[in-house]
């Protein structure tokens, strides 16, 4: 019986074969998974309905396996139809989890096009394509060490 909240075979599997700078894309409904990945990322979906299941609560199972070291998400627009003042909602819960997760990390907004790129790299070895329904809820994380005393 596995002990930290994730308890995903699949995630489980690829989580542990992950190294220092591997990268984990945890994406929300609207994120084009098929064509936005990594050439040796896994597409894991969890997007069972709009709602279910959440960036979050995706982000709050993989924190309590892995280090993580980086944390990136879409840098949101200012202009347009998609624009928003300020920061998402959804980065207010990313930070509360981080840092319920003992990670006193920021989030690094990244140009939507860029966001992009830096998925799309030989080290993304996971894609989660949540049903996340909010917008600029995607995150991009990076692998860490795991430390010993």
């Amino acid at each position: 019986m596995l002990r930290s909240k994730l308890i995903h075979p699949v995630l489980s599997r690829i989580l542990g074969e992950a190294g220092h700078h591997a990268t984990i894309l945890i994406a929300d409904g609207n994120y084009p998974a098929s064509s936005k990945r990594g050439p040796r990322s896994e597409l894991v979906s969890l997007n069972l309905m709009p709602g279910v299941v959440t960036c979050n609560q995706v982000l709050e199972a993989i924190v309590s396996a892995i280090p993580i070291e980086a944390v990136s998400t879409m840098q949101t627009e200012t202009s347009g139809p998609y624009a928003l003042d300020g920061d998402p909602p959804v980065w207010s819960d990313y930070r509360a989890t981080l840092k319920a997760a003992g990670l006193e990390l920021d989030l690094k907004p990244i140009d939507k096009w860029k966001f992009y790129e830096a998925v799309a790299t030989d080290d993304h070895i996971l894609t989660v394509q949540t049903a996340d329904v909010q917008r600029y809820a995607n995150i991009l994380l990076t692998v860490g060490v795991r430390m010993f005393p």
